[in-house]
């Protein structure tokens, strides 16, 4: 099924420092909804899903952990990784890989040959790639002046370019988002959920059973992965990926 033009559901992948949740929180024009640390670790632990308005399209964004650098296997990690499931459940409209531009190294090609070797043909379809923190101050300069003395640098005027792009991958994808049989899987459970949530409670309100849908469908497959021990990789096939 196509997917309405405002709605964009955006998944944001990259290694530590690559300036995933700066990036993230520049296309939602905030400072403060994305914790952004400036260290060598991971700052980004958990899954973070927030949804803004920007530029007439709503705009969903699912910054993840750095690749190489988040325990897959911790329970909290899993939790985290299960709700953003949930939450997207009826797929992606693109991938973002955020790479940094000026350590652009082996270890950046690396990763960068990681994602093409683990994610399908089809994903791919969906992938763009972000170079951030490419250009440097120059001495003297405030960042206001150095915003303005080149359009290209502003960031209204970057994230306009973005979500055009993303705009012109939905269209080449036929207004498809892209999922795999693990998401389906969850959106198939959770409209279960809510048919049923309906019909014995018909005094909730489609916020109140939304959000206990999605407790059940969270339980529901919480409880499979605690019985067979599944860990990140079988619930995302290739989304997220293990050292």
């Amino acid at each position: 099924m196509a997917q309405a033009a405002a709605d964009r559901r955006i998944l944001l992948l990259g290694k530590t420092g690559s300036g995933k949740s700066s990036l993230a929180n520049t296309i939602l024009e905030s400072e403060s909804l994305f914790e952004v640390y400036h260290s060598s670790k991971s700052g980004t632990k958990l899954c973070q899903s927030e949804t803004k308005t920007v530029q007439g399209r709503n705009v969903q964004l699912i910054d993840t952990p750095g690749l190489f650098d988040t325990d897959p296997d911790a329970p909290d990690f899993k939790r985290e990784i299960l709700n953003c499931m949930i939450d997207c459940a009826s797929g992606f409209h693109a991938f973002l890989l955020v790479l940094k531009v000026e350590r652009f190294t082996k270890h950046e090609l690396s990763v960068a040959d990681v994602i093409y070797t683990n994610f399908s043909e089809e994903a791919l379809k969906y992938t763009t790639v972000v170079f951030t923190q490419g250009d440097q101050i120059e001495e003297g300069l405030t960042i206001e002046e150095w915003n303005d003395s080149d359009t290209y640098r502003n960031n209204q005027v970057q994230v306009k370019k973005l979500l055009n792009t993303v705009d012109q991958t939905v269209e080449k994808n036929g207004g498809m988002c892209y999922t795999n049989d693990n998401l389906k899987s969850v959106q198939e459970k959770l409209e279960q959920e809510k048919a049923a949530i309906r019909s014995k409670n018909q005094n909730l309100s489609e916020e109140e059973v939304n959000i206990k849908a999605k407790e059940n469908t969270f339980n529901h497959f919480w409880s499979i992965m605690a019985t067979v021990g599944a860990g990140v990789a079988v619930l995302l096939g290739f989304v997220f990926l293990k050292k």
